[in-house]
């Protein structure tokens, strides 16, 4: 059973940066998919960023292209999420997410039965 834990969340005003992090218990696949999605009150979940475990290309929703970065450390079996120029549409639950095998759409990735979710952690931007 995988465990994913995030840290990381928290309050601050726009134009900040907070960094999330997601540790996952085991991993012992030849291909491994994390990524963020995220969840402001009223709306649906939305893909926001993910990557292949060692690979080098990630995805990214539009509306984060410039200000997030997702990054990876294999080692620690670790995703993490840096977001700058933080804005208050920002805000929202965010949960990290695994899924074995390569990356593919938000869409997939949101609905496949075998995406494992954290726990989810709270991002609150004022403005």
């Amino acid at each position: 059973q995988v465990q994913l834990v995030e840290s990381g969340g928290g309050s601050v005003q726009a134009g900040g940066s907070l960094r999330l992090s997601c540790a996952a218990s085991t991993l012992s696949y030849s291909s491994i998919c994390m990524g963020w999605f995220r969840q402001a009150p009223g709306k649906e979940r939305e893909g926001v960023a993910t990557i292949l475990m060692g690979g080098r290309t990630p995805l990214y929703a539009d509306s984060v292209k410039g200000r997030f970065t997702i990054s990876q450390d294999n080692a620690k079996n670790t995703a993490y999420l840096q977001m700058n120029s933080l804005k208050p549409e920002d805000t929202a639950i965010y949960y990290c997410a695994m899924r074995f095998g390569a990356c593919d759409s938000f869409t997939v990735m949101a609905t496949s039965v075998s995406t494992y979710w954290g726990q989810g952690t709270q991002v609150t931007v004022s403005s």
